[in-house]
């Protein structure tokens, strides 16, 4: 779930960060940006890029041209890499090891032109033509409109920069966006592969206790008694619906990363503090709820509205339409990796 952790450390760290602390607003970003504070700082080349989505979402890319040796081996044209992170992170978390032990430095410097995405409602992506994040309408989407607007967006961005298809990499939600986007034929003329790591589908197939739990809470509309629009991990809100989960029998939430995606032999302590200057990071709690649905009725479908009247005026149809992954070409190249214990992911 967290690419940037490895090592066994315990998670009541950010327990005391959500039930002590009590951060009120959004997780704040590093007020110099994602290049840097992360990239340039370890002598690699690194651009930002704004991207706008077609509903008026303003995201930020980050892009490593090169590697840290520079320059592309006999003058031979770098092939694109978009990253696209999972839900709760930003990109950040790709980062947040050594050069030689996360993923964007590691293919810079074997010589991948890499770019870095970040959803709308993250830190760096807290912008829109017309709206604010105060508003709750700024957070009246799921990961269908990452399906239709922000993957179409970025890859749009990545290709009109280097005019060369692009291997894409996902991760965890990553992987979920890019398989049903890939079905409904967006960006597949512009793809040269596709990597899934911890990836997620079909989530009826997840063990974990608190996942679970977490699911029925917002399949319930437990949310909506909050009257929240904004998921945010570090609000109160989020803390007492955290709390709640965790009061219930078989969850153990002193190892908090544990009980939402098994046990786990090498978590990194010395990463921990780091990842929680950053992360975790705010989504839409309609987001939230389209997962839950996704765990509840184990089908890759469209957000359902709850009433047949209600998908109607949305679809056009009483009921949610199914992303159909048998569409995706039989000839694309596709990587799948996940951890054997790993209790969330099991595609």
């Amino acid at each position: 779930m967290f690419p940037g952790l490895g090592g066994r450390t315990r998670w009541s760290i950010w327990l005391e960060s959500w039930f002590v602390r009590r951060n009120h607003g959004a997780a704040a970003p590093v007020i110099n940006g994602i290049c840097a504070t992360s990239v340039t700082t370890h002598g690699y080349q690194c651009q930002e890029h704004e991207v706008k989505t077609e509903d008026g979402y303003i995201l930020n890319m980050q892009r490593i041209p090169e590697g840290r040796a520079g320059g592309s081996g006999g003058g031979k044209k770098q092939q694109p890499v978009l990253i696209q992170h999972g839900v709760l992170v930003d990109g950040m978390t790709w980062l947040l090891n050594s050069p030689a032990q996360n993923l964007p430095m590691i293919l810079a410097d074997n010589g991948f032109d890499v770019w870095i995405a970040n959803t709308r409602g993250t830190g760096f992506c807290r912008q829109h033509v017309s709206l604010d994040p105060a508003h709750p309408q700024f957070w009246d989407w799921s990961w269908d409109e990452l399906v239709t607007y922000d993957l179409p967006a970025v890859f749009e961005s990545v290709f009109n920069h280097t005019g060369q298809k692009i291997h894409y990499i996902g991760h965890s939600l990553g992987t979920l966006i890019g398989l049903a986007s890939f079905s409904e034929g967006h960006q597949v003329d512009k793809l040269k592969s596709a990597a899934f790591l911890s990836p997620i589908a079909y989530l009826s197939h997840m063990k974990t206790a608190l996942g679970v739990l977490a699911a029925r809470a917002f399949v319930g509309e437990i949310t909506t008694m909050f009257g929240i629009a904004e998921f945010n991990p570090k609000g109160q809100e989020a803390s007492v619906f955290l709390k709640a989960l965790c009061d219930y029998p078989g969850v153990d939430c002193y190892d908090l990363v544990s009980a939402i995606t098994g046990k786990n032999c090498c978590l990194n302590a010395s990463t921990v503090d780091l990842f929680l200057q950053n992360e975790p990071q705010s989504t839409a709690t309609k987001n939230m709820v389209h997962l839950a649905q996704t765990v509840r009725d184990g089908v890759i479908k469209k957000f359902d509205y709850g009433r047949p009247d209600y998908n109607l005026m949305h679809y056009g149809e009483g009921r949610p339409p199914v992303y159909n992954i048998s569409n995706i070409p039989r000839d694309l190249p596709i990587f799948v990796s996940y951890g054997g214990q790993d209790a969330l992911s099991e595609v």
